[in-house]
This record gives structure tokens, sequence and C-alpha cells, in this order.
């Protein structure tokens, strides 16, 4: 082998030798548990309004009934309406 063949071979060598010595790994990637999570709330929460009696009583209607989504939503807001003192 003449002195180019080697130094060609050692070049190519050192090259795939020292390409995962220059990889770059990901460090500020968060782990899959930490991507499902949603991000920390800086502010409390909200405390939960208390049920007025009307908001109670057309409620417990509309269980009786057994209205869900859009129609539970308008039955409470008209009964909700139609409850309040004039």
């Amino acid at each position: 082998m003449t002195f180019a063949s080697r130094a060609a071979a050692l070049a190519v060598a050192s090259l795939f030798l020292t390409g995962a010595a220059f990889a770059q790994t990901p460090a500020a990637a968060p782990a899959p548990a930490e991507k499902a999570a949603p991000a920390a709330k800086t502010t409390a929460p909200k405390p939960k309004a208390e049920q007025t009696p009307e908001s109670k009583k057309c409620s417990d209607e509309a269980d009786a009934k057994g209205l869900h989504g859009k129609e539970r939503k308008k039955f409470r807001s008209e009964c909700k309406r139609d409850a309040k003192p004039k």
C-alpha cells in the first residue's frame, strides 16, 4: 500500500468513527410524558360558583326528562330565564 492510499483509508475511517462523537442529542427535548401534561397555571383556580336554586331546579327537570347535550343546554337556559323574578 502506498502512503496516499493509507492516508485516504485513515481519513475515511476517522470520519466514520468521529461522526458519533459530534452528533448532537436534544438536551432540551421533553420526555413524552411531559408533552402530554398541560402547562402549569400561574394563577390560582377560580372557586366554583354556588348553584342557584333556580339552576338546581332546572337541572333536576332536565335530568328527569333525560336531556343531554345541546337540548339540555337550551332547556336549562330557557328554564332559568323563565324562573327569574320579574
